[in-house]
């Protein structure tokens, strides 16, 4: 049975050998939302690294990590970045991803598992951890943003997971293009 953990100062070193591990998920370090396109572009892989790991050091909230394991010590194997829409510089400014009224709105953003992991229900682990850490947290609302074709950017989950989850699909909001639109998937906390 997995483990999920929300990522803290105490599990800041997981975070850090799992980013190691995994360059793929280190390239990005989950920064594609947090920052705008420049910041993002500018910052570079080591940067964007260390701006995750301020984050957490400063207490902010980043993310759950999976672990195969149910006890310690194990290396995580999973990841789900989670915190509040309004971390997420990118998603406020995004053309393709309405914005729909609400406080303490969280969002989910991305889903990493390692190969050696995959088909084993992660992605649903960690989506119920998320939803739990969002709501301790005191988040009222959790979005999420699938592809609208479920096939690129399949890294921010897709319809059918959230759905399974007991998310909705919004109503989009006026002002984006609909042709181009990113489906809101909102699950009430």
């Amino acid at each position: 049975m997995p483990r999920f953990v929300p990522v803290t100062a105490a599990t800041a070193g997981d975070l850090e050998r799992f980013s190691g591990t995994y360059g793929t998920f280190r390239w990005c370090s989950c920064m594609r939302w947090r920052l705008r396109s420049t910041p993002f572009r500018d910052s570079g892989k080591e940067g964007r690294a260390a701006a995750l790991a301020e984050q957490v050091s400063a207490g902010e909230p980043v993310g759950i990590l999976a672990y195969a394991e149910p006890t310690e010590p194990t290396e995580p194997v999973g990841w789900c970045a989670v915190a509040p829409r309004d971390s997420y510089a990118a998603i406020g400014a995004s053309r393709v991803i309405p914005h729909l009224p609400g406080d303490q709105v969280w969002s989910v953003t991305c889903f990493f598992v390692a190969s050696k992991a995959r088909h084993q229900g992660l992605r649903e682990g960690l989506l119920d951890a998320a939803c739990a850490y969002a709501a301790d947290a005191g988040a009222r609302i959790l979005e999420a943003y699938p592809s609208p074709n479920g096939k690129a950017y399949r890294y921010m989950g897709t319809r059918e997971l959230y759905l399974k989850a007991g998310f909705t699909e919004a109503e989009a909001d006026a002002g984006v293009d609909e042709a181009s639109a990113r489906p809101v998937m909102r699950k009430a906390l």
